[in-house]
């Protein structure tokens, strides 16, 4: 295999030392295209293309990379690709004249060139562009890769996002997909007299989640500094100050695992409303999600992996301890303590945090063993235990649980909402256990914030809050099975 790889890579270095050998040739002859610094298209190769009775016979100008290239001795054909798509050209020695005609036989694939020529339709239908002037705008030192759609090696693809794009041009297909999705997203909102803000990357503490952060150290204050690993907090002080709708669309950092669903930057839209309620989080969340897919794909009735999905509204809406008992016939209502959950579980097999070992740390448990990967229709699954959910308000019937929910569809966590604590002596309380719980060893645990608990005691009105992950809700809208093809560049483990 090494050999191969040896070999393959001297026959890539002696192409390379071809095709700098013609751009120094080109240097030479005065014709360097790297001096070149714009070109005026008229059309890209779709509006060609979608306007072809309207353009016939009349000139237009396009630029873009040769894919193709048949060469048949006076005259030749290519195709070009542009960011829209591709079109064939019709070249030959009478139009271009001899000198321009053999340069263009020395241009090779992946080479950007600009055509000027009149539209025409090939005996065979296809609609082409007669050339009557070339030029060439970028040379291609390096060849793209000959089998390069379909690989196996999924790591070359992200690593060279680049080169994916060219070869595999309907990958930009998802992406364009992606920023229509945020943009509908932020059209709702803005319609709704939401305010979009932008709060600091850099903490101080890390705070809003339970997560590991990336650490790193500001030089002049001498600090360590955290990047972010959610926007709650920030969020809410503006509530606080004031803003009754705010929203913040923006990259979160957590130092954790990477699988189908994890990269360890991400982008998530956080959302609070004052005087609002679970229920408002419920409906804003459902109407943001199938809003968006009727716009974007024109359904709400996808197919996600092979799953039948309908995001039509009204979604199902159950408690966590119904949800596990509907699934397991286990009802913690009439398990109260921990040493009764902990059996419960020893006997379900359910694996059991040895630092997290309560009746509401058992139950999150059960319910991700058990219960997640049943939840394919939209399903919110609201009435969270208070040891997880450090934010948000205890129910008024039990305050062992809170008004927290989160979504799932397709088996899998799209959004998480509460109903915000905003108690300043609870919320100190709740920060005080998640310090004992760092102290015992759980490293995503929160910091103590008392700048936060400052903001509450100003007093903070009612208020609702989202967050929903943007690249999974992208993944579900383009049935995509992993989080690296919706992100353009994914975190890679360097090969060196």
């Amino acid at each position: 295999m090494q050999d191969n790889n040896q070999e393959k890579e001297l026959d890539m270095n002696q192409l390379m030392k071809v095709r700098k050998e013609k751009l120094d040739k080109l240097k030479q002859e005065g014709k360097d295209p790297f001096k070149i610094t714009k070109f005026n298209r008229t059309h890209t190769s779709n509006e060609i293309k979608d306007n072809y009775d309207e353009l016939e016979g009349k000139d237009v100008t396009i630029a873009g990379r040769i894919m193709a290239k048949r060469i048949m001795g006076k005259a030749s054909f290519c195709h070009i690709q542009d960011s829209t798509g591709k079109i064939q050209s019709y070249v030959s020695i009478n139009d271009l004249g001899e000198e321009s005609y053999k340069a263009f036989k020395e241009d090779d694939i992946g080479d950007i060139i600009g055509i000027t020529g009149f539209v025409f339709k090939t005996r065979t239908g296809e609609i082409s562009i007669h050339a009557k002037e070339l030029t060439l705008l970028s040379k291609s030192l390096r060849p793209l890769p000959e089998k390069f759609h379909g690989l196996k090696d999924t790591d070359l693809r992200y690593r060279q996002r680049y080169v994916d794009l060219i070869v595999n041009p309907e990958v930009k297909d998802t992406f364009v997909k992606r920023t229509e999705i945020i943009k509908e997203i932020r059209k709702i909102l803005d319609e709704k007299k939401y305010v979009e803000v932008e709060t600091p990357i850099l903490n101080t503490i890390p705070g809003g989640a339970t997560a590991r952060p990336f650490i790193t150290h500001h030089n002049s204050l001498d600090i360590d500094m955290y990047l972010r690993i959610a926007t709650e907090l920030y969020l809410k002080r503006l509530i606080v100050g004031g803003f009754d709708r705010v929203y913040e669309i923006g990259r979160i950092f957590r130092n954790e695992g990477m699988d189908l669903k994890h990269n360890p930057e991400f982008t998530s839209i956080e959302l609070y409303q004052a005087f609002a309620n679970l229920e408002d989080m419920m409906d804003l969340t459902e109407e943001l999600v199938s809003k968006v897919a009727e716009k974007v794909l024109g359904t709400t009735k996808i197919t996600y992996q092979g799953q039948e999905i309908d995001l039509t509204p009204s979604w199902k809406r159950v408690t966590m301890i119904n949800a596990i008992k509907e699934v397991t016939g286990i009802d913690f209502n009439t398990i109260t303590t921990d040493e009764e959950a902990q059996e419960v579980a020893k006997k379900a097999g359910i694996p059991v945090d040895p630092i997290k070992t309560k009746r509401g740390d058992i139950i999150v448990a059960f319910f991700d063993e058990k219960v997640e990967e049943t939840l394919i229709e939209p399903t919110f699954i609201y009435e969270y235990p208070i040891e997880n959910s450090p934010l948000a308000k205890k129910m008024e019937n039990d305050g062992r649980m809170t008004q927290r929910f989160e979504l799932f569809i397709g088996g899998r966590e799209y959004a998480n909402a509460f109903a915000e604590l905003n108690d300043p002596i609870d919320q100190y309380e709740r920060f005080l256990n998640q310090v004992k719980q760092r102290e015992a060893g759980d490293d995503e645990a929160n910091m103590m914030d008392t700048d936060f608990v400052t903001a509450l005691e100003y007093g903070m009105p009612p208020t609702g809050g989202m967050g929903m992950g943007i690249d999974r809700l992208v993944m579900l809208l383009t049935n995509e099975a992993s989080i690296r093809d919706v992100l353009l560049f994914p975190t890679m483990k360097p090969l060196n």
